[in-house]
């Protein structure tokens, strides 16, 4: 099983935002923006809940039918964790801008174009979440997101874009901070076995449970090298962090 290195996020990055993030990880760098709740048009608006608008730019060039369709998928994991309820007639927009991709030895371009990109998802979703916690949106639970691809009987966490390439099958599985599955994308062939083990292997990363005390910190550092990073763990220390710094001057 191969692992990949600690994400690393910095908020508040674009001022004049209600809440903006820049997330870095598995070589990907994704900035997001969050405006809102504000006043939706009239074409968006609904009478019992807010609107939530998606929007994601490619590293270069502008989007298409393949950041639409992300989008979708987008708009819809983010829809069951934000209150939207408590916002009739409102819009919360969202807009993710790829800054930086890893290189693909089979392609001739930086670029990694956001068609059901597999390893992109992750960083996307992930951005997004911090950027709404940023953003002070209430939401029923927070999320973490990873990919998983399985290549010649080895699990690839946080794969690239040469292993997506070469891989039998590419999965995206996101969980909420209750243990819930919020999302499951896969692609290409497997069976029912390698399913499960990749569903365990995705739970391990973004449910591992907080350690208890010093004395487990050895076999936390152990796991952490065994299935990846502490995704929740994560998201809860740079929370910590970024409330401490916001109540430093109180």
């Amino acid at each position: 099983m191969t692992a990949s290195s600690a994400p690393e996020v910095a908020f508040g990055v674009l001022p004049r935002a209600d809440g903006s993030a820049r997330y870095s990880h598995a070589g990907y760098t994704v900035l997001a923006s969050v405006n809102g709740p504000i006043e939706a048009q009239r074409r968006d608006e609904h009478a019992y809940e807010a609107h939530v608008d998606v929007i994601v730019r490619p590293a270069a060039g502008v989007g298409g039918t393949r950041e639409r369709h992300l989008e979708a998928i987008l708009q819809s994991s983010l829809s069951q964790l934000i209150l939207i309820k408590n916002f009739p007639r409102c819009l919360i927009q969202i807009v993710l801008q790829v800054e930086n991709s890893p290189e693909n030895d089979y392609v001739n371009t930086k670029l990694v174009q956001a068609s059901l990109n597999f390893a992109l998802m992750p960083a996307l979703i992930q951005t997004a979440i911090l950027t709404l916690l940023s953003a002070g949106v209430p939401m029923r639970a927070t999320a973490t997101v990873t990919a998983i691809a399985i290549s010649h009987d080895k699990t690839i966490i946080d794969p690239s874009p040469r292993d997506v390439e070469t891989a039998r099958s590419v999965h995206v599985l996101a969980f909420t901070s209750q243990d819930d599955l919020l999302l499951a994308e896969s692609e290409g062939d497997f069976t029912v076995k390698e399913w499960d083990d990749v569903y365990e292997t995705a739970k391990k990363i973004c449910c591992r449970p907080a350690p208890d005390g010093a004395a487990m910190q050895l076999d936390d550092d152990e796991s952490s090298a065994a299935v990846g990073p502490d995704l929740r763990q994560f998201l809860r220390s740079m929370m910590e962090s970024k409330v401490a710094a916001d109540l430093h001057w109180k």
